[in-house]
C-alpha cells in the first residue's frame, strides 16, 4: 500500500513538471531511473515517456515534447556523425550555418547523426539539405575525428566525418528550429574568421589548399565492391589510384 501510495504520489508531481516544461517550450526530456527505484518507470510511462537505453545501474527514458516526431537520437556504443562542406567552385563560396540553441554562435558546415544503413555521402547530402534546403553531390571524404567519452554521445565514442559536397543548388532555405544562421561564405574568410569551431576552421583550410591546388591532393574518394557475402557490397574510402594501379594484378 505504502508502494502504491508513492508511486500514485510520483504520477501527479511528474505530470505537472512535464505540464510545466511544455509551457516552457522545451524540446524534450532525459529521465534517469537508478535501478533500486525502477518502479518510478511506470509512474514515468504513465505520463509518455519510453526507454531509450539501460545500462548495469540505471536506465534512461526520454520524453518529446516538440512538434512532430522525435528528433532525439538512438543510443549507440559509437556515433557517427557527419557533415557536409559545399563548396560552390564558380565562386569560392561554402556553405556554413549556425546552430541554435548554442551558447556558442559559431559558423561550421551543416550535418548531423548517420542513420542506420545510410552510406556516409548520403548522411552529408541528406544532413545538408534537411539544414539548408540546398541540394548538393557527395564528391570525396575531407576528415576524420575520432574523440571519446564524448558528453554528446552519452560518454560514448564519436566519428565525425567532413565531406567535399558539390551544390546543385544555390538558393538558401534553412530549417528554423535548428539553424540561427546559414549563408554562402567566402573559403577564405572562413579559414581566416575566428567565428567558426575548431574543427571547422582546420578542415576549411585543407579546402582551401585542395581549391587553390586541386582537390586530388586532398580528396578521399569511394569505390563500390562486391563483398565476399553474394550479392552484397562494400564501399572502399581510400585516396585515388592512378588508372595503371587499379587493374594490377
Amino acid at each position: 500500500a505504502v508502494a502504491a501510495a508513492l508511486a500514485f504520489l510520483t504520477m501527479l508531481s511528474l505530470a505537472g513538471a512535464v505540464s510545466r516544461w511544455r509551457e516552457e517550450g522545451r524540446l524534450a526530456v532525459w529521465l534517469h531511473v537508478p535501478i533500486l527505484q525502477s518502479r518510478f518507470a511506470a509512474a514515468a510511462a504513465s505520463q509518455g515517456f519510453a526507454f531509450h537505453h539501460a545500462e548495469e545501474g540505471s536506465s534512461t527514458l526520454t520524453l518529446w515534447l516538440g512538434e512532430g516526431p522525435s528528433r532525439l537520437p538512438g543510443y549507440a556504443t559509437h556515433q557517427l556523425g557527419v557533415a557536409g562542406a559545399v563548396l560552390d567552385e564558380s565562386t569560392g563560396k561554402v556553405l556554413v550555418v549556425q546552430d541554435r540553441n548554442r551558447t556558442l554562435n559559431a559558423w561550421k558546415f551543416p550535418g548531423g547523426l548517420s542513420n542506420p544503413g545510410e552510406d556516409i555521402g548520403d548522411t552529408a547530402v541528406r544532413e545538408v539539405f534537411e539544414e539548408t534546403g540546398i541540394k548538393s553531390e557527395f564528391k570525396s571524404i575531407l576528415s576524420v575525428r575520432q574523440q571519446h567519452e564524448h558528453p554528446g554521445a552519452f560518454g560514448k565514442s564519436d566519428m565525425y566525418i567532413i565531406c567535399r559536397l558539390q551544390p546543385s543548388s544555390f538558393n538558401i532555405s534553412f530549417c528554423q528550429q535548428e539553424c540561427l544562421k546559414c549563408e554562402w561564405m567566402d573559403l577564405d574568410e572562413l579559414a581566416r574568421t575566428r567565428d567558426a569551431t575548431p574543427i571547422t576552421s582546420n578542415v576549411a583550410k585543407l579546402l582551401l589548399y585542395g581549391y587553390r591546388e586541386g582537390f586530388d591532393k586532398i580528396d578521399i574518394t569511394m569505390r563500390e565492391f562486391p563483398a565476399v557475402y553474394t550479392g552484397r557490397f562494400y564501399k572502399l574510402y581510400h585516396r585515388e589510384l592512378p588508372e595503371s594501379y587499379r587493374n594490377v594484378t
